[in-house]
C-alpha cells in the first residue's frame, strides 16, 4: 500500500470521527474540547466500549456512573463505526 491511500484512509476516518463528535455534541451534549477531539480523531480507540469511554473521560465524567446516557452514547458509535 503506499503513502498516499494511507493518507487518504486517515483523512477519511478523521472526517468521520469528527461527524462522530459533531452528533455526540448537538445531540446528547457531549462538546468536547478541540484538544480532545484533536486526540480522538488523530488516534481513535478501535472498539465501540473503548470509544465510548474516552468521549467520557474527556468530559471528565465517569461512563459507569451515567448507564443510560453510556448507553446512548454506544449506540451512537455503535451505528457510525458498523
Amino acid at each position: 500500500m503506499d503513502h498516499t491511500v494511507i493518507v487518504k484512509e486517515r483523512d477519511s476516518l478523521s472526517a468521520e470521527v469528527q461527524h462522530l463528535l459533531d452528533e455526540l455534541c448537538v445531540d446528547l451534549g457531549f462538546c468536547l474540547s478541540p484538544s480532545a477531539q484533536q486526540r480522538l480523531r488523530e488516534l481513535p480507540p478501535l472498539s465501540v466500549v473503548a470509544f465510548t469511554d474516552a468521549v467520557f473521560s474527556a468530559e471528565g465524567m465517569d461512563p459507569h456512573l451515567h448507564e443510560d446516557l453510556r448507553r446512548q452514547v454506544r449506540d451512537r458509535i455503535q451505528r457510525r463505526m458498523s
